[in-house]
């Protein structure tokens, strides 16, 4: 490469001729020669060998022809490919996209108040929950379009009513929500395909649409997936929490103090400068909050306890029988039973628990007393039972029903000796 370079130079700028050229670089002339007369420097190639795969590469293309999506492994079973894996797995890769066809994405410009990306982080830590539990909890995680802002708040489990009661949450503290939300096929908002019952509920109180992504396709909200592994490798290391309260503590206070005072270089500017403008094209939050949590109906059942996402939250025993709805959003689970509340407890994120309130208990023990003392054994005649509601139950003795139904025990004993 020097040597060309030197054999132009004097040419061309110094006037040397070809043969003192040749002289003083001690080579041949034919080589000064083919130095001028090239335009771009030497290079070295060297002609192909050929591979071990060509002479398979027929009986490759015809099993890609009906099944595109076929292994490399699979292919190389089928053509009996017995040398190194890695081989056959570069050419299969050259092969694939002429019969599978190309999926080029777009590069999409984003207006404010848009879209934004939502999903799911699962930072690599074990959470402490209280009762010698420790647990990896989903993270829900938010990125304006935009402007590129961050939000994000450790919920307790990835259940559709506690996913929507975190989005809740987050759109609150902006107090706008944008035109899209971007899902990917997470089982509670739309693993079908189709948004669930919860999610089509939640988006058409915000007065907002819902958009899945195509199966298989990350790039789709790449957004939101590219700041995971920056959460993951910027605000995780060399950090210790001591429950899911202090995470959302200190990944609230990072992100308002770093993640989204820092110039993102797609955008030129900070996603904090922009929130303003981001929010002007969002639209206002319903006066009605939409239905989040976790809820269910129940009879109570004699206990006197409810299961709710795993733990077992004791009521009132004074509506034993009756039907109760259970609400449990992130911080609270509160039953109530035709209208009334009758049980609140602050929600446990460790698993298999028993949440009782003691009051609870000691009403029981009232209503247990009081009800043997109703049944206690007797053989009066006429003896009266007051109902649970209030209402007199008159008890006859057993005589009276043989009498009633004209059986004589003495004769049919008679009879039988």
């Amino acid at each position: 490469m020097e040597q060309w370079a030197e054999i132009r130079r004097l040419h061309r700028t110094e006037q040397v001729p070809i043969k003192e050229i040749a002289r003083q670089l001690g080579v041949a002339r034919n080589t000064v020669r083919s130095a001028l007369a090239a335009d771009a420097p030497p290079q070295y190639t060297r002609a192909p060998r050929g591979s071990a795969v060509d002479a398979f590469e027929p009986a490759i293309r015809a099993l890609l022809k009906d099944h595109p999506r076929m292994p490399a492994t699979v292919i190389a079973q089928r053509i009996g490919w017995t040398r190194s894996i890695t081989v056959l797995k570069d050419r299969v890769r050259v092969i694939r996209p002429e019969y599978r066809g190309l999926d080029p994405a777009d590069r999409v410009i984003y207006e404010p108040g848009a879209c934004s990306q939502w999903d799911l982080w699962f930072p690599d830590y074990r959470i402490p929950l209280g009762h010698k539990q420790l647990a990896v909890l989903p993270v829900l995680v938010m990125t304006l379009a935009y402007s590129r802002f961050r939000a994000g708040l450790m919920i307790p489990s990835r259940q559709g009513g506690d996913i929507l009661a975190g989005m809740w949450q987050l759109l609150s503290r902006i107090g706008a929500v944008t035109a899209k939300l971007v899902w990917d096929r997470e089982s509670a908002i739309g693993g079908t395909g189709r948004p669930t019952t919860l999610a089509t509920g939640f988006v058409g109180t915000l007065g907002t649409r819902l958009e899945l992504a195509p199966p298989a396709d990350p790039e789709y909200k790449g957004m939101v997936e590219r700041n995971n592994r920056f959460f993951e490798t910027s605000f995780l290391p060399g950090r210790v929490f001591a429950s899911p309260a202090d995470f959302n503590t200190q990944f609230d206070a990072w992100l308002t103090g770093h993640a989204n005072t820092i110039r993102v270089r797609s955008i030129r500017a900070r996603p904090i400068d922009l929130l303003a403008e981001d929010l002007a094209g969002m639209t206002l939050l319903p006066p009605v909050p939409p239905v989040t949590g976790i809820c269910h109906r129940v009879r109570l059942a004699r206990d006197y306890y409810v299961r709710i996402a795993g733990n077992d939250y004791s009521v009132h025993p004074g509506v034993i029988g009756r039907l109760v709805d259970i609400t449990a959003t992130l911080e609270q689970v509160v039953v109530t039973c035709a209208g009334q509340v009758v049980a609140t407890h602050q929600r446990c994120w460790a698993r298999h628990m028993t949440i009782t309130d003691p009051q609870h208990v000691a009403d029981a023990a009232v209503l247990r007393r009081h009800y043997r003392q109703q049944h206690a054994t007797g053989g009066d005649t006429g003896r009266v039972r007051t109902h649970r509601d209030g209402h007199l139950v008159p008890m006859r003795s057993l005589p009276d029903y043989d009498d009633l139904y004209g059986v004589d025990f003495t004769t049919i004993e008679e009879s039988s000796s």
